[in-house]
C-alpha cells in the first residue's frame, strides 16, 4: 500500500511549525517560521491571527510539497491557548489601547488582567473547583472581564466571535464554529455534560456572553480529534495547498498536543513501572517557555491549587489535571541574559557550554549538589500552581505539585517529557532525581507534532480512537533513570 500521511501543525508562542507525520509516527519533514509578539505594556502580549494563519499555510505547504496531496489524509492543529477576537463579518477586533485591529490576540502569558482574575476568584463561585479554586490570568474570563472594562467602545462592543487560538484555526480551516472541549473546559470554565454555567457569567458581570446560546464564546462542542465539518473548505484547502475535503480534527492546546504526543507510547520491554498500568500511572511533561503537567483519571479528581479535573480535555473520556510552572524556559533565558558574564557566553557560542561548565565545577560531585545551599525561586511570573497565586514569588515546583496530585489520589510512577527543554540531559537527569521516577523521553523529538498529527489521523478515521491513534503514532526513544544516591529536591 502506498504510505498516507497526516499533518500536525504547532503554534507556539513565538513560532509555528508543522511536520510531515506517517501513519506510524514517523515525522518525515517539518518547517518553521516566527510569528510576531507585541509588548504595548508591561504585562500585555498581544499577537495577530492574520499573520498566524499566514504562517500555518506558509510551513503546511513546505512540509507537503514533495508528496501527492491526496495521500495527506488528515490534518490537526495545536496551540497555544491565547483569545482571538473577531466582528461579526470575521474581521480582526484590536485589543490594545492603540487601536491597530492586526494585533487582536490576546496571548496565553499576558497578565494584563490580574486584578479581574482576584475579583472572580473572590465570588467563590461554583466552576472555580474545576481549576483549583483559582481563577487565573492566564484564562479567558479575567481576559473578556478586562476587555469590557477598559476597551469597551474599540473591542468589546464590536466583538462577535471569543475564539481560543485553537479553534480560531479549525475554523479557519473549515468554516466549522465547534469547539474542542479542550479549549473550553480547560480555559473558559466549561463542563461537560452540563455545558455553560450562565449564572457564572452574569456573576462576574459578562451576561452579555449568555445571548443566541453562548454563540460569542461557543454553542457547539467536541472531543479532539472529531471530525470538523466536511473538512477543509475551499479556500483554506488553496491557501493551504492541499485537496479540499481533507479531514480537521478539533484541536487541542499546543501543551495537550505534547501530553498525546509522548503519554500514550508502548512501553514494553523498557522495564518501566508503568508497563501492564493504565494510562492514569504516567505524567506528561511539556517543557518549554513554560512547563505543563498533565495527569489523567478514570475519574475526576481535585486537586487544590491544579486546574482541572477536566473531562474530555487531552483523552476523550480521561479527567485530566494540569498542573504548571508559569515561566521555565523563559526564566532560563531570563537568567541568562541577565547574567554579568553573557557576553561572554555569547562568544563561546556552543549549545553545550553551560551544561559542560556546570559538570567541570562540580568536579566528583553531581550537578544537583551545586544548589544544596543556594535556591534561585523560580516564580518570576507567578505560581501556577500548586498556589495558583500570580502574584507570588517562591520556591515551588515540578515535586511539589507531584505530591499534590498523588496526595489527591493520582498514582504517577512514570514521567514522559517532550518540549525544548527535555532535549537538555542535564534537565531531563534533574528532573529524574528530584523526583525519584524514571523519565520517558520520546523516540521522535518533535512530540507536538505527533500529538497534532494524532488529531488529523483521528478525523481521518484510519484511526477509531485518539487511544489507538497516539498507541501506534508515540514510541519511547530513551528511558532516563533517577540517581538514587541523591536526595536533592530543590532543583524542580
Amino acid at each position: 500500500m502506498a504510505e498516507v500521511y497526516y499533518v500536525g501543525v504547532d503554534v507556539g508562542s513565538a513560532g509555528v511549525r508543522a511536520a510531515l507525520v506517517t501513519r506510524a509516527g514517523l515525522v518525515v519533514s517539518t518547517a518553521e517560521e516566527t510569528i510576531s509578539i507585541w509588548e504595548p505594556q508591561s504585562d500585555h502580549y498581544v499577537q495577530s491571527s492574520t499573520e498566524i494563519w499566514e504562517k500555518c499555510c506558509t510551513v503546511v505547504k513546505r512540509v507537503t510539497q514533495s508528496v501527492e496531496k491526496s495521500r495527506v489524509r488528515g490534518i490537526g492543529f495545536d496551540a497555544t491557548c491565547s483569545l482571538v477576537v473577531l466582528d461579526q463579518s470575521f474581521q480582526p477586533v484590536p485589543v490594545c489601547q492603540d487601536g491597530d485591529k492586526q494585533r487582536n490576540v490576546v496571548m496565553w502569558m499576558d497578565h494584563r488582567a490580574e486584578e479581574q482574575a482576584a475579583r472572580i476568584t473572590n465570588t467563590g463561585h461554583g466552576v472555580l473547583s474545576r481549576v483549583g479554586g483559582v481563577m487565573s490570568p492566564e484564562m479567558q474570563p479575567p481576559k473578556l472581564l478586562w476587555l469590557k472594562e477598559n476597551l469597551r467602545e474599540s473591542c468589546w462592543n464590536k466583538a462577535a466571535h471569543f475564539f481560543d487560538l485553537p479553534d480560531f484555526l479549525s475554523w479557519k480551516a473549515t468554516g466549522s464554529l465547534t469547539r474542542s472541549l479542550c479549549t473550553l473546559v480547560c480555559k473558559w470554565t466549561y463542563c461537560p455534560p452540563d455545558g455553560w454555567d450562565a449564572g457564572f457569567w452574569t456573576n462576574i458581570g459578562l451576561e452579555e456572553l449568555l445571548e443566541n446560546n453562548f454563540s460569542k464564546i461557543g454553542s457547539a462542542t467536541c472531543s479532539p480529534g472529531s471530525p470538523l465539518g466536511d473538512g477543509l473548505t475551499q479556500d483554506a484547502a488553496a491557501e493551504l495547498n492541499l485537496e479540499p475535503g481533507t479531514a480537521v480534527g478539533a484541536s487541542l492546546i499546543d501543551a495537550h498536543a505534547g501530553g498525546l504526543g509522548v503519554i500514550g507510547a508502548d512501553v514494553k520491554g523498557f522495564q518501566l513501572p508503568c508497563e501492564d498500568q493504565p494510562l492514569t500511572s504516567r505524567m506528561a511533561m511539556i517543557c518549554g517557555t513554560s512547563t505543563c503537567h498533565m495527569a489523567i483519571s478514570k475519574q475526576p479528581l481535585f486537586v487544590p491549587g491544579v486546574w482541572g479535573p477536566c473531562l474530555s480535555a487531552m483523552v476523550p473520556g480521561m479527567w485530566l489535571n494540569e498542573g504548571g510552572q508559569s515561566a521555565t524556559g523563559r526564566l532560563i533565558d531570563h537568567m541568562v541574559k541577565g547574567h554579568a558574564a553573557y557576553t561572554q557566553l555569547q562568544q563561546q557560542a556552543q549549545q553545550s557550554y553551560l551544561n559542560n561548565h556546570l559538570s567541570s565545577m562540580a568536579t566528583s560531585n553531581s550537578v544537583d549538589l551545586l544548589g544544596s545551599s543556594l535556591h534561585v525561586w523560580p516564580d518570576f511570573h507567578g505560581n501556577r500552581s500548586p498556589l495558583a497565586d500570580p502574584t507570588l514569588k517562591g520556591m515551588l515546583g515540578t515535586l511539589q505539585i507531584l505530591e499534590a496530585m498523588k496526595e489527591a489520589g493520582h498514582d504517577i510512577r512514570t514521567l514522559f517529557l517532550c518540549g525544548g527543554l527535555s532535549k537538555n540531559a542535564l534537565f531531563v537527569q534533574i528532573n529524574a532525581n528530584a523526583t525519584g521516577l524514571p523519565v520517558v523521553l520520546p523516540d521522535q523529538t518533535e512530540a507536538v507534532l505527533i500529538g497534532a498529527a494524532v488529531l488529523g489521523a483521528c478525523a481521518s478515521q484510519d484511526y477509531s480512537t485518539v487511544q489507538e491513534a497516539m498507541e501506534r503514532m508515540a514510541k519511547v526513544g530513551k528511558v532516563v533513570q533517577p540517581d538514587f544516591k541523591l536526595q536533592s529536591h530543590d532543583c524542580c
